[in-house]
């Protein structure tokens, strides 16, 4: 397999999976760190897109991701994923990164589905690797560095990309 294209769902792998509200709505999401460094040791490898259905939360996603990583962002149903990444990949060149409970449709179907240690259960027991760390806590470091080893060429400590 020679993967092209990393789709991460947002919510529960970008971040801790909740939501915080007010009387005035959805105000906040937690994002964690790091995960935006290790992506871009990617980046010579894997084009990058971010998926999230939270159509309420949207604009908070599309700050960090749009505004602040400078990454694209489309607003897709958990249940209608994996029509929506065939219409514009081949499957088999796919990595997927979810957590939720619809994400193991995705899962059966791409090349290769990696889920947060904080993943639903199920979606775990059919993940071709589940990292140690949840969203929002390196976990998508952790499966960025996974990816380098495991497809293309392992991150070495004393190296730093050429930037």
């Amino acid at each position: 397999m020679s993967p092209k294209i990393f789709i991460l769902d947002v919510d529960g792998v970008m971040t801790d999976g909740r939501f915080y509200y007010s009387s005035d709505g959805k105000i906040m999401k937690v994002f964690g760190a790091d995960d935006n460094d290790a992506l871009s040791l990617l980046e010579p490898y894997l084009d990058i897109h971010f998926v999230t259905g939270d159509h309420r939360g949207f604009e908070i996603s599309k700050s960090r991701i749009v505004d602040d990583m400078k990454r694209p962002l489309h607003l897709v149903s958990t249940i209608k994923r994996i029509d929506w990444i065939k219409e514009k990949w081949d499957l088999k060149e796919v990595i997927y990164m979810g957590d939720g409970i619809f994400d193991h449709y995705v899962f059966k179907k791409v090349a290769y589905c990696i889920a947060p240690a904080n993943g639903d259960e199920y979606v775990k027991s059919v993940a071709d690797f589940i990292t140690k760390r949840s969203g929002a806590n390196r976990a998508v470091a952790e499966a960025s560095l996974h990816i380098l080893e495991n497809f293309f060429k392992p991150y070495i400590l004393d190296e730093l990309p050429n930037k």
